[in-house]
């Protein structure tokens, strides 16, 4: 198991193989994580989560909400979901990570875990209508939690701690060879915001 660098450099590819990660640190300072974060939880429109896995539907205890342009639709766990306009703290968030990475965003999947033990499984975000071996660029805000890659052939591991106010990049081949999760943890209390701001195809993006 390899742990990423606490301050990275965003030019560094952090996966060995068939894809590309990149971990750019902080890119806000803590006082204004914080006060983004106190934004972010109580002006989001946050609801419970229904995921279908082998035709059983439940309802996560996380909670998510989707912003996005032009009231964009996305599927995914077996649900469509239809893209809120984006709110002013959020437009802020995506102007300073597309300055960030040099890449366009129309849309971004957010996920609020309470405490440590909620958490996301393995998978890829592959989904059909994402741009193909597009761009992804993961926020954190709250405490910091890790976040793990395995190889789908190797099962070849790496992880990363994905610290209050940091970025994190995926793109190229990394969705077609690598499955990523939020492993859960019972160590952690409070909670943690993750943005993934995403490409959607057919619109301009």
């Amino acid at each position: 198991m390899e742990l990423f660098e606490r301050f990275a450099d965003p030019a560094q590819n952090h996966l060995p193989y068939e894809g590309h990660v990149h971990y750019y640190g902080k890119i806000y300072p803590e006082k204004e994580a914080d006060e983004l974060l106190s934004q972010l939880l109580k002006t989001i429109a946050w609801h419970h989560d229904l995921v279908t896995l082998y035709g059983k539907t439940i309802r996560t205890r996380r909670e998510v909400a989707w912003y996005g342009d032009h009231t964009l639709t996305y599927r995914y766990s077996g649900h469509t979901k239809t893209a809120l306009p984006w709110t002013d703290p959020l437009i802020r968030i995506k102007n300073k990570v597309e300055l960030e990475s040099g890449s366009t965003f129309n849309s971004c999947l957010l996920n609020l875990y309470h405490q440590g033990n909620e958490g996301m499984s393995w998978h890829s975000d592959d989904e059909k209508e994402l741009v193909t071996d597009g761009v992804i660029a993961s926020v954190s805000m709250g405490t910091a939690r890790k976040f793990s890659f395995k190889h789908k052939v190797t099962g070849e591991r790496i992880d990363v701690l994905l610290e209050h106010g940091s970025l994190l990049i995926m793109k190229g081949l990394t969705q077609r060879h690598w499955l990523h999760q939020l492993p859960p943890t019972r160590k952690i209390k409070t909670p943690r915001i993750n943005l993934t701001f995403r490409q959607i195809k057919g619109t301009g993006s």
